[in-house]
């Protein structure tokens, strides 16, 4: 998980600010050294650390703020609003052009993701701003980099514009012009990489980028490679003037650094995040929120955006509906399965929600291997055995367990945890309807209702 050491060292500097009831100048300058290395130890730039710092120091050490009811509090939201500062201060937006196409070229080393996220935010835009993206195949030196477009497109659904090993700045024309023609509102050039930043590659991009005229150039870095995901930002932005970064795999990397760092040092902003391997990760970086859990106060906005996005309206009306009635199915049951699936890892969504330790989370992780097992139960099922399960007889066990390649005991043991999850969903149910009883009637009794805790 991103800036988990980050947040757990400056938990720990904010706790012993908390527990002093007053605090002086020297107990706000130690907390600040703490903090101060804490950075250091996450990868972030040294002048960036050291301004951060000491801005905040002269901000907290302010009389009024040393002299106010509750200090510590003072303090931590200082830092809270300068972190925010440091990421970048507000949501840094794509830029739409007032003539469709908006065309958006990507950019970056090889290695970096550039071409799974030219897809990936293809994706994200299609789906929340209900826009039409091509995709365009400029990468014609990297082996299979055309193809990897071609299946990352088809996963998608999204359409790849090819012409195979040809000149990059005709490919990229030419995908305009179809794009016009064909009514595709969002073209996403994917041009070449290298493992290092040469003459050659620049020239060719700077080629593109003045044959085209792109809306916007976006980077894409690897922040795993810490400061020289930095490095990297900025010489590309001397050469090539970009706009802002995809922030690459930000789940594999516990130190944060070069998010902390890039916009200080390149003065562009952050404006998306790769948070994990499936085509669905990725998500629009904002600097408020990602303060918000460093400093491990949780982000519950995104966590309620994630959930509005998985979450089919309707259908979640439906399931409330039955679970009201006690007749939710093992076919609602699988479904609900599958779009808390696609939120992302459990261990992601409990770090958002404020209060959350991170580091106590090591261990509390999803079993995935479980969680396959209980879908190909439900899935050798017939229709019929879903939504009834009580005409589930032993010979059915039998069936389905072979069906599924697993046993009978592991069978009776989903059955048995779904028939549990029934009895508390209607036990619920009648603590609501009680409550609205008494609101009419005073307090009367529950009526004899066993509690499931």
């Amino acid at each position: 998980m991103a800036f988990e050491g980050l947040t757990t060292k400056i938990s720990s500097a904010f706790k012993n600010l908390r527990s002093k009831g007053r605090l002086s100048e020297a107990d706000v300058k130690e907390a600040m050294r703490e903090i101060r290395m804490a950075l250091l130890e996450a990868d972030v730039n040294f002048k960036v650390a050291k301004d951060f710092v000491k801005s905040v120091t002269e901000k907290a050490t302010d009389a009024e703020i040393l002299e106010s009811l509750s200090p510590a509090q003072q303090v931590i939201k200082i830092v809270n609003e300068e972190l925010t500062a440091l990421l970048g201060g507000q949501n840094a937006r794509l830029t739409i052009a007032p003539n469709p196409p908006t065309i958006v070229m990507m950019a970056g080393l090889q290695g970096a993701g550039k071409t799974t996220n030219c897809a990936k935010l293809a994706g994200l835009l299609r789906k929340q701003q209900q826009r039409r993206p091509l995709l365009v195949a400029c990468d014609v030196y990297r082996p299979a980099a055309i193809e990897q477009l071609k299946v990352v497109g088809r996963q998608l659904d999204i359409r790849v514009f090819d012409e195979g090993q040809g000149d990059p700045v005709e490919i990229a024309k030419h995908g305009i012009d179809f794009a016009k023609k064909n009514g595709f509102d969002l073209v996403f050039l994917d041009t070449a990489g290298r493992l290092h930043i040469d003459e050659k590659l620049m020239d060719e991009l700077k080629n593109i980028k003045k044959t085209v005229n792109p809306t916007e150039i976006i980077l894409v870095v690897d922040a795993m490679t810490g400061q020289d995901a930095v490095n990297v930002s900025q010489t590309f932005d001397e050469a090539l003037g970009i706009d802002g970064v995809l922030m690459s795999k930000m789940d594999g990397d516990a130190r944060g650094g070069a998010a902390l760092s890039v916009k200080a040092v390149t003065g562009k902003p952050i404006k998306f995040i790769g948070t994990g391997e499936k085509l669905g990760d990725i998500e629009p970086f904002h600097p408020d929120r990602m303060a918000s859990r460093i400093l491990g106060m949780g982000d519950v906005l995104t966590l309620i955006e994630k959930a509005q996005q998985n979450f089919d309206q309707k259908q979640a009306a439906e399931t409330a509906k039955k679970m009201a009635t006690g007749k939710l199915t093992l076919t609602d049951f699988y479904d609900q399965l599958q779009q808390m699936k696609n939120m992302g890892s459990m261990e992601e969504m409990l770090g958002m929600l404020p209060g959350v330790d991170a580091k106590a989370l090591a261990g509390a992780k999803i079993d995935e291997k479980q969680m396959a097992h209980t879908e190909a139960i439900i899935q050798s099922m017939t229709p019929k055995e879903r939504d009834n399960p009580s005409v589930i007889n032993f010979s059915r066990k039998k069936r389905i367990a072979a069906g599924c390649g697993l046993t009978v005991e592991e069978v009776n043991k989903l059955l048995k945890q779904f028939e549990s999850m029934q009895k508390m969903t209607k036990q619920l149910t009648g603590m609501a309807k009680s409550k609205g009883k008494k609101k009419r009637r005073g307090f009367g009794g529950l009526g004899g209702l066993k509690l499931p805790f």
